[in-house]
């Protein structure tokens, strides 16, 4: 995508990560005058007239009508993905709720996205080979300005009190890895009576984790509140399990970013995603994806603050 100026509607759902950790640093970062505008926040023909307009993951109808009607008033169309959403291959297995929505939002809107001459922005090298055809630009994630104070937070990666709090934060979409992790907290929590375990999820993950001791399960939340969460101190230890699928293989190291804006040290799945960014036992654990590697990995950290803050400190010289 050529660095050109003019006016950016950058057009999203709602506040969200991929805009923050992707989007905007690279369109501020080219001195671009830039608007976030929700689905329902319909501008009039003329103010689109020399504007780009950006959709971040998803079209809305509303929004597609509305382009279609004044393409050639506008100085570009893009869409950002940093998921495979335009394959029905890569999320066919993905919760129905989760499918509808990308069907709806994404995947339908694909051929339209070749009709208006749309360039296609992606968040990783997969994607960018996957889309090869479309010529996509490439954007790499960076922390949001408005979470750089967290890399200086003193305390974390430490536990400030006898409990030590080891989480995963995961969205609908990470549904199997989710399962895949469950016989893995079961195991660490009768291991180390400090360790409390904090994960995000509905009525089904509280119901998957129903029966263990020290697990609190937290509510789904928009990303503003996931900020403010990441904002209060005392997590230790992050997990980021990854099973080898075609929805998996897309994804970006993100959660690199958010464990460590946390305050708190990685547990990594082995392979392309996390092993661009992570050096196993130098800025966190880079495992495969086996119960028992996981187990001792947790357990390890756990017995030693000391580690955990060095690792912590080679982490964050990443970001």
């Amino acid at each position: 995508m050529s660095s050109s100026g003019g006016h950016w509607i950058v057009v999203e759902e709602n506040a969200n990560p991929s805009s923050d950790y992707f989007v905007l640093p690279f369109l501020n970062a080219q001195g671009l005058e830039v608007e976030r505008v929700g689905f329902a926040d319909l501008p009039p023909r003329e103010r689109l007239r020399g504007a780009h307009v950006l959709f971040v993951r998803y079209i809305p109808a509303a929004w597609r009508r509305l382009i279609s009607a004044c393409r050639d008033a506008l100085a570009g169309v893009h869409f950002f993905m940093d998921d495979d959403l335009l394959r029905w291959s890569s999320f066919a297995r993905m919760p129905l709720r989760y499918q509808w929505k990308l069907l709806r939002l994404s995947r339908r809107h694909r051929h339209w996205l070749r009709a208006v001459n749309a360039q296609l922005l992606v968040s990783t090298p997969y994607l960018q080979q996957r889309y090869n055809d479309w010529q996509p630009q490439l954007l790499a994630p960076q922390v949001p300005v408005a979470l750089l104070p967290l890399l200086k937070r003193e305390d974390a990666g430490q536990s400030t009190e006898e409990m030590i709090t080891l989480f995963y934060h995961g969205s609908a979409s990470h549904g199997a890895d989710l399962k895949w992790l469950r016989p893995v907290v079961e195991r660490v929590l009768a291991a180390d009576a400090r360790l409390v375990f904090e994960v995000i999820g509905n009525a089904s993950v509280n119901r998957l984790f129903r029966g263990l001791p020290r697990v609190h399960v937290l509510h789904p939340m928009k990303w503003g509140a996931y900020q403010a969460l990441l904002r209060r101190p005392g997590r230790c230890i992050g997990l980021a399990p990854l099973l080898d699928s075609p929805f998996n293989r897309a994804r970006a190291h993100t959660k690199f970013l958010d464990i460590t804006l946390a305050g708190a040290v990685g547990v990594y799945a082995a392979g392309p995603v996390y092993g661009s960014v992570v050096r196993h036992e130098q800025n966190g654990l880079l495992l495969p994806m086996a119960e028992d590697a996981w187990v001792e990995g947790i357990l390890r950290l756990a017995a030693d603050t000391q580690w955990r803050q060095a690792l912590l400190s080679e982490a964050r010289l990443c970001l």
